[in-house]
């Protein structure tokens, strides 16, 4: 599968480990569909392979068509589930080992500095996140926030589709797009009524220029 053009603008990631069963997870995933969400990634950094699996499989069941899912870590669970890519951080499978398994569908890279923008836009990732961008909760340990500027230095270090994470919520997305974004990563400003926070983001990122 190749990238949308545009890229979307909000990027939604269910976090597993959030919810408190199966099927939570799910509904949340529904609402973020019915609120216009067109890229969710599934994430479970604490899960056994056997629930992630089945997890992306249900998730892949519902989400209809239109909606491109990505797999966190686990390129081979992005095959088993038939999802649309991977997403890798810095101490996963390289790029091209990735590329190698998963063919011509997407793969993402995350990055916390300008030195390793620049490294992942000559590897084999079709975009490239970058952040955190503000103060997160999402990791037990976070890479040092990098602010705005760090975005913008970013998007002069890349021309691939660049996606924005860290602490970002209705209230800064603007700004962060504004300094060059291409989209937002989004965990727990959708938590709480996601099918309206969706609605919400992509109101607000629909009338940004960027940088």
């Amino acid at each position: 599968m190749s990238l949308p053009r545009p890229f979307p603008a909000l990027y939604c990631i269910v976090d597993a480990p959030r919810f408190g069963s199966l099927a939570q997870m799910l509904l949340f995933c529904r609402e973020c569909v019915a609120g216009g969400a067109s890229l969710i990634q599934y994430r479970n950094k604490s899960g056994k392979s056997g629930e992630m699996l089945s997890h992306a499989r249900e998730l892949h069941r519902i989400a209809g068509p239109g909606v491109m899912l990505i797999m966190n870590d686990r390129a081979d669970l992005c095959l088993g589930a038939a999802l649309d890519g991977v997403h890798l951080g810095q101490d996963d499978l390289s790029p091209l080992a990735a590329r190698r398994l998963v063919g011509e569908r997407i793969v993402g890279l995350s990055t916390h500095t300008v030195e390793q923008v620049r490294a992942a836009d000559a590897a084999h990732c079709d975009y490239i996140a970058i952040g955190p961008v503000f103060s997160t909760t999402s990791k037990q340990n976070p890479d040092p926030v990098i602010g705005t500027a760090g975005v913008k230095a970013a998007r002069a270090a890349t021309r691939k589709p660049l996606v924005a994470i860290g602490g970002i919520t209705r209230s800064n997305c603007r700004e962060v797009m504004a300094a060059g974004a291409d989209s937002v990563a989004v965990i727990s400003d959708l938590l709480i009524n996601p099918r309206e926070a969706v609605r919400g983001f992509l109101s607000l990122l629909g009338s940004v220029s960027p940088a």
